[in-house]
């Protein structure tokens, strides 16, 4: 006869001891993963979301008043430093060069003529010095024969008279000679003041006539665009902006709390959400600025008042990029991102100490090459004081102004 086995009875009692141990050893292992997932990987990190790209905005302006007459380049266009991005009508400024040539000009013969005179005026008092001589020595013979009679006393009378007239004649013409050396102050040509004057007249309106061309100091993108064709502009007034692409930072707004441990130097990881979290930008902390976002607002909060609410405030974080980065994966301004700072080593600096011994930031776009107005001058100088060009009118004409540009 078979026997029938009975199925066994569990005990409610350690099932349910087994399920409560089961769900404290989960709990207990989540608790430490949690603990070292903190301690690996977010203990030594500070994020935010709060931050931007930032950069440089080469405002383009213009140094001298005009109209546009010309623009050459438009908002997203890619410009190298020295394009010439818009033109001003320089007619008016052609007309004022064209004056300060023909003043300098009129000012070298002027000058010019004064020192051909002291030269008349020195043969002019070397003659009357010898008429002067003549006469005092006609004078002594006279006298000598009047003493004998030989001659009457108006004869010598005549020649004391002829003595007194040269030398009236000598002194009025060494006072007119010192005179026109006093003009001359002793010194050459192109040292005269009212030559040096005429000379940076010149040069001053050559200067504006070379900046109806405004150009791009660096290299970049336009942007901000404003002007138009026909267009009054004032010195200074804002046309439109270059960016530049090695010119950008990240402003990371971080918590006053997150900046404890923040050192100069420490490396961060970025993620921009144009490109998404794969792509991943390099950087580190450049600096801290030195207060908060609202004390350099226009109008900082007045705290002041008997409903004040504590804020946590938020300071912001310069962080540098990679310029390699930069030019793989384009940035724009204004763009979000995500910053994750490593501060696990907190040997830098929150403050930096060191000083800056070259410029920042400098463009040679400004530097004028004056060598053609030099050469210009020299040939001013060279044909008005020849018969290449005995009158002021012909001036222009030897020298034609479209070569100059």
């Amino acid at each position: 006869m078979t026997e029938v086995s009975k199925p066994t009875v569990s005990n409610p009692k350690n099932t349910r001891k087994k399920a409560l141990s089961i769900f404290f050893f989960i709990l207990i292992l989540i608790t430490v993963l949690t603990g070292l997932y903190w301690f690996f990987f977010i203990k030594n990190y500070q994020t935010t979301e709060d931050a931007y790209v930032s950069g440089n905005q080469v405002m383009i302006s213009s140094q001298i008043a005009g109209n546009v007459r010309q623009i050459n380049a438009e908002n997203m266009d890619f410009v190298h430093a020295g394009d010439v991005l818009l033109e001003l009508d320089d007619t008016d400024y052609q007309l004022s060069f064209n004056q300060a040539q023909n003043t300098l000009a009129s000012a070298v013969r002027q000058i010019s003529q004064l020192g051909y005179t002291v030269k008349q005026l020195e043969a002019t008092v070397q003659a009357n010095q010898t008429a002067l001589t003549k006469a005092q020595g006609d004078l002594a013979r006279r006298e000598q024969l009047g003493k004998s009679g030989a001659i009457d006393k108006e004869s010598l009378q005549h020649a004391r008279e002829a003595v007194m007239t040269a030398e009236a004649n000598l002194k009025a013409v060494k006072n007119q000679l010192a005179a026109n050396k006093s003009l001359l102050m002793n010194v050459p040509l192109k040292e005269q003041p009212e030559i040096q004057k005429a000379i940076s007249s010149v040069k001053q309106a050559w200067l504006n006539l070379q900046r109806t061309k405004i150009t791009s100091p660096v290299d970049g993108y336009v942007a901000r665009r404003s002007t138009q064709v026909g267009q009054k502009v004032a010195v200074g007034s804002a046309l439109m902006a270059i960016i530049s692409n090695e010119q950008m930072w990240v402003d990371a707004n971080f918590k006053e709390t997150q900046l404890k441990d923040m050192r100069i130097g420490q490396p961060v990881k970025l993620s921009f959400d144009l490109y998404g979290h794969d792509v991943k930008f390099d950087g580190k902390v450049e600096g801290i600025e030195m207060g908060t976002g609202s004390a350099f607002s226009l109008l900082p909060a007045q705290n002041a008042t008997g409903n004040w609410i504590k804020v946590v405030q938020r300071v912001p974080v310069r962080i540098s990029l990679d310029a390699q980065q930069i030019a793989n994966y384009p940035l724009r301004m204004g763009l979000s991102t995500l910053v994750e700072v490593n501060i696990s080593d907190t040997r830098g600096e929150m403050l930096s100490q060191q000083k800056r011994t070259a410029p920042l930031y400098s463009t040679n776009t400004l530097n004028y090459d004056q060598s053609a107005v030099e050469n210009l001058i020299e040939k001013l100088f060279a044909i008005t004081q020849t018969k290449a060009c005995p009158s002021c009118k012909n001036l222009l004409k030897v020298l034609p102004l479209a070569s100059l540009r």
